[in-house]
């Protein structure tokens, strides 16, 4: 009789199912979960990444548009691509805007070159080389804006895997009306 009610038992016990879903459920969660983390932090540093791009060419295009540049000009040229950096942190954007103007030759020299947020890497009639993606830019006599910015990404779940994460972009933009003065040195 002991062994029937043993064997009732283990009969009812491999019969019942009320546990397999949590079961289930503990196998996969950490997965779902991790997939769920992985794609929100991929999501967000693609959308940090195209508001750099979009700050790089606001910076070109504004500079490209106006003959002569104050030092208060190039502070407004400055905030106004630092705002399509928001909700992310404007203090982690290092920019530069550059004039450059490319001799009978090919040869392109820095006129003048303003930053925020970082020191300007380029000193006026410095050699600026162009990247093999970029040399068809290099047309002779003529003048070119280009506009760097540079952003330090911190990952919200991820920082502890990655660190910080460096996203750079840059444009080239032609000068519209002519190439543009700043604080008194002349892209000419």
């Amino acid at each position: 009789m002991h062994t029937t009610r043993m064997i009732g038992r283990i009969a009812r016990f491999v019969q019942d199912r009320r546990g397999v879903s949590a079961v289930e459920f503990a196998f996969i969660a950490p997965v779902m979960i991790t997939l769920y983390l992985g794609l929100t932090e991929i999501s967000d540093g693609v959308a940090v990444k195209r508001k750099i791009s979009l700050t790089a060419g606001a910076l070109s295009n504004l500079a490209a548009q106006v003959a002569t540049i104050s030092s208060t000009g190039m502070t407004n040229i400055f905030d106004a691509s630092t705002a399509i950096i928001n909700p992310y942190a404007a203090s982690r954007l290092q920019m530069t805007v550059t004039c450059l103007k490319i001799d009978s030759n090919g040869i392109a020299r820095v006129q003048w070159s303003a930053a925020r947020n970082t020191t300007s890497p380029y000193s006026p009639g410095a050699t600026y080389t162009f990247s093999s993606t970029t040399a068809p830019l290099a047309v002779p006599s003529s003048w070119l804006i280009l506009s760097e910015v540079n952003y330090l990404y911190t990952p919200i779940v991820g920082y502890y895997l990655t660190g910080d994460i460096p996203l750079s972009d840059k444009m080239f933009m032609s000068p519209r009306i002519s190439p543009p003065t700043y604080a008194g040195t002349t892209c000419t």
